[in-house]
């Protein structure tokens, strides 16, 4: 929201009020994340304002412990195989349901977004009954196959949105001239939807990045992602290290964010030019 060049002096005093207020609105959304940066470099052991001195101590032990590392493994695994899995998915849902619609459609597009609508704890005790019949439970590859579940969702909605200005035409053309479906989708339909397909990719690693409750339901102590082992060291050893941990996972959520953003500019300058 921009001011006309020739705005009168009520117009920017309520654009001044308008910034205000969603700066106080910004403020109070993340001044609770911007509290913990400081207690994980306190020199104390213990979570309390004043600091008793400046350390990186706690970021040390954070990243020397070896239970901690093997979360950060887990996370990182986890995170990548369950987002990989969920773009290819996704995508090809996002495709079949634009490209061929059919009765029962929205119902089943419904069905593939509702991990996002049903509460989380339901989710995670259907994914624990079904996947220890399974034998899944106590394993990296039950809970890839259930973040990946929680992910597709995320997918089908970036790409279908890119889907919506799609050419249809563009295809056929790539056909026309001998192309197969799988040389006219890499060559043609990949190339233009791509910036859907990494965001969609994104947000699914994001949802898997710091997913604690169904962790809670599937894993073991061998298994134990990075949110799993806060959640943990929180109700049985609590000190900065939990600190530090909070504020590497806000880091790498920086990181994710400022790509999904660099990505959505680079996506309206190639719309611009076309």
């Amino acid at each position: 929201m921009r001011l006309p060049p020739h705005a009168s002096r009520a117009q920017r005093v309520g654009y001044a009020l308008y910034l205000l207020f969603c700066g106080l609105v910004l403020l109070f959304l993340v001044a609770p994340l911007i509290a913990i940066v400081p207690l994980a470099f306190n020199e104390g052991s213990f979570l309390t304002y004043p600091l008793s001195g400046v350390s990186t101590r706690w970021f040390e032990a954070f990243f020397a412990s070896a239970t901690w590392q093997l979360s950060i493994r887990n996370t990182f695994v986890v995170g990548v195989c369950a987002a990989a899995l969920a773009t290819v998915l996704g995508t090809m849902a996002a495709l079949g349901l634009a490209r061929a619609p059919f009765p029962g459609s929205r119902l089943l597009m419904a069905l593939i977004l509702s991990p996002m609508v049903v509460p989380l704890v339901i989710t995670a005790l259907g994914m624990f009954f079904l996947f220890s019949r399974l034998g899944l439970t106590n394993s990296l590859l039950g809970l890839i196959l259930a973040h990946t579940a929680l992910g597709v969702p995320f997918v089908v909605i970036t790409v279908s949105a890119t889907l919506q200005g799609f050419d249809t035409n563009l295809p056929r053309a790539a056909a026309s001239l001998g192309a197969g479906p799988i040389l006219a989708f890499r060559r043609v339909t990949l190339p233009v939807i791509a910036p859907g397909v990494t965001v969609g990719a994104l947000f699914a690693f994001a949802t898997s990045f710091d997913e604690v409750v169904v962790a809670i339901f599937l894993v073991g102590p061998a298994q134990r992602t990075l949110p799993r082992q806060m959640f943990s060291g929180i109700r049985e050893n609590l000190d900065p290290t939990i600190a530090a941990a909070a504020s590497f996972m806000m880091l790498i959520s920086v990181l994710l964010l400022l790509a999904v953003e660099l990505l959505r500019r680079r996506s309206a300058r190639m719309r611009g030019l076309g």
